[in-house]
């Protein structure tokens, strides 16, 4: 603990450095322009909370709560692309709104696609002050509400961090000028975008350990231009490198994120692009995940384009059905086909997605990024049956004839000539990804496991849960009589395992076990963990057992609500 004196000889230390000059950052995620009729949330660090704003004439303005109830907050929310409204908030103080009061007794049905289509009086035309401004609250597709409301409080704290709090509180001594700034949405009289700002005193020698603030050299102060939704986390940023605390909501998250790799936070960038992991799960319509991707890709972080490709890839059934599909950046698209762990119900299908997608983009997109795409479909895993159809039945087959051509031929010989015979032709490599497995969930190649999921082919044996299936050794053609016996289970408890004379390292565990091994085949079977019809983890097996970690998912579901999935995986030795 400081001691006053000690606490006065710090505060000395920090008016050593004297400056002058000045720098501009910009940590805008995007700077779109606004349209007439557009709406935003404004006053909230929540995304999914805030003042109802609507865009009219070059400026922003607010909505008198007047007649205001939950089918206009529906309008609202699912205009902003939110599954729907969860409250209507009155009385609330969001900041102070700059602009004027827009619209006043207004009356939607519920079924609007914007608000300015409900009736209202003309713009403008009201008898309310702005302590009347209407806010919502709007739902995220989370399939557990508490998720989108937890704080997670970081810590990397020193022995000094509460004294260096009480510092940059206090402003005292401060020397280094940061204006924060960030647009209204208003468009002023110049033609200019209007700006909100704020002003942040802070200590050069505090922020001269990390280099990227320009506050060890001859610069007093810098500009920051931030969104409106990040503007209020600045403050809370800066004092974090006084205290190392700082508390982030998932809804936060992606502003704190950006703050510090802009300015080179490294450990701070690091614990809070984790959190990203447990947000991604938690939105149905996908437009989170994708606004993610996206994100990772503007700012380079490696890491966090790999966990948001990866769990699109394992849910990528439901990507395709839902409303973020046909507006999926090319470049995700193209991230997503190449991978080995994408989950979907046979070949055909994702070659059936991929075409739909193509046709949905209207002809924006070129006939060479089409082949590029395509040319990652694997055409010798798609069903045999579905391959004599596909001539007929593909909405892409013209436009590509002879790469289809080519691509069927080498499916069908997979598919009727043995693999001592596919070797001699110095074209066939087995370990090309036209002949490796995706993980592939109809049947016969996937089972489900638990009796919640499976009620009529799950037996409860000796306590654990017990499917038996069958499948051909492999998926060619020539073996679709040569069939194999699988026995898959779950153990959720040691006991379950000593049972059946296993040692297990921990539970739950998976166990899939076939009646015996063909030659010449190898099998790289999973199993999936999923909470409520999402895909959180997928395993591979080692032996015949996959250990479960369900606390280590990005899903949060009580142990009874996880389901799993066990998939079969051949492929030639």
């Amino acid at each position: 603990m400081l001691t006053r004196r000690s606490l006065h000889s710090l505060q000395l230390l920090l008016l050593l450095c004297v400056s002058a000059g000045a720098m501009k950052f910009n940590l805008f995620n995007r700077n779109h322009s606004p349209k007439e009729g557009d709406v935003r949330l404004s006053g909230s660090t929540d995304g999914s909370e805030g003042r109802v704003e609507v865009y009219h004439e070059g400026r922003w303005g607010t909505v008198c709560d007047d007649n205001w109830d939950m089918a206009e907050a529906q309008v609202v929310c699912r205009q902003l692309n939110f599954p729907g409204a969860k409250s209507v908030i009155i009385g609330r103080q969001y900041q102070q709104a700059p602009g004027p009061i827009w619209l006043d007794d207004i009356n939607c049905n519920g079924t609007e696609k914007h608000l300015v289509k409900c009736e209202f009086k003309s713009w403008g035309e009201t008898d309310c002050s702005h302590k009347e401004d209407v806010g919502v609250l709007c739902q995220t597709g989370s399939t557990n509400e508490t998720i989108n409301d937890s704080t997670h409080s970081l810590d990397h704290s020193i022995s000094l961090s509460d004294d260096l709090g009480q510092i940059f509180d206090s402003g005292n001594g401060c020397d280094f000028l940061i204006l924060v700034r960030s647009p209204t949405g208003n468009i002023q009289e110049n033609g200019t975008t209007e700006m909100a700002e704020t002003k942040i005193c802070a200590h050069k020698t505090i922020l001269s350990q990390f280099p990227l603030f320009n506050a060890s050299g001859g610069i007093s102060n810098i500009t920051v231009d931030v969104s409106s939704s990040c503007q209020l986390l600045f403050s809370s940023f800066i004092r974090y490198i006084y205290t190392r605390k700082i508390d982030v909501t998932l809804s936060s998250a992606i502003c704190v994120h950006r703050m510090a790799s802009t300015f080179g936070v490294k450990q701070l960038m690091e614990d809070v692009g984790r959190l990203f992991s447990k947000v991604i799960p938690d939105d149905s319509t996908f437009h989170n995940q994708v606004s993610i991707y996206n994100y990772a890709v503007e700012t380079g972080d490696l890491i966090l384009k790999e966990t948001s490709v990866q769990f699109l890839a394992w849910n990528y059934q439901n990507l395709t059905r839902s409303p973020a599909w046909n507006n999926l950046p090319v470049e995700l698209l193209g991230a997503l086909l190449p991978r080995s762990d994408l989950v979907a119900a046979d070949e055909y299908f994702v070659l059936q997605s991929v075409e739909r997608w193509i046709t949905e983009q209207k002809g924006s997109i070129s006939l060479e990024i089409q082949a590029e795409l395509l040319s990652h479909i694997r055409f010798p895993m798609i069903p045999a049956e579905k391959l004599y159809e596909l001539e007929s039945n593909s909405s892409l087959y013209s436009s590509h004839k002879n790469m289809y051509r080519e691509k069927m031929l080498t499916a069908f010989q997979f598919n009727i000539l043995l693999f001592s015979k596919l070797a001699t032709n110095p074209k066939f490599s087995k370990d090309s990804a036209d002949y490796q497995p995706r993980i592939y969930t109809a049947e016969p190649w996937s089972t489900a496991v638990g009796p919640s999921v499976n009620p009529f082919s799950t037996h409860r044996m000796y306590g654990y849960d017990s499917v038996l299936f069958r499948t051909p050794v492999h998926s060619s053609l020539i073996f679709k009589n040569n069939m194999i016996n699988w026995q898959a289970n779950i153990f959720k408890s040691q006991n379950e395992c000593s049972r059946n004379g296993l040692f297990c390292e921990s539970v739950p565990v998976a166990r899939l076990a076939p009646n015996y091994n063909p030659d010449n085949m190898l099998y790289h079977n999973r199993v999936m963990t999923m909470c409520k019809g999402t895909v959180c983890q997928v395993l591979g097996f080692k032996g015949n057992l996959a250990p479960i970690a369900t606390n280590g998912t990005s899903c949060l579901c009580s142990d009874e609500q996880y389901t799993y999935r066990v998939v079969v995986r051949p492929e030639y030795v």
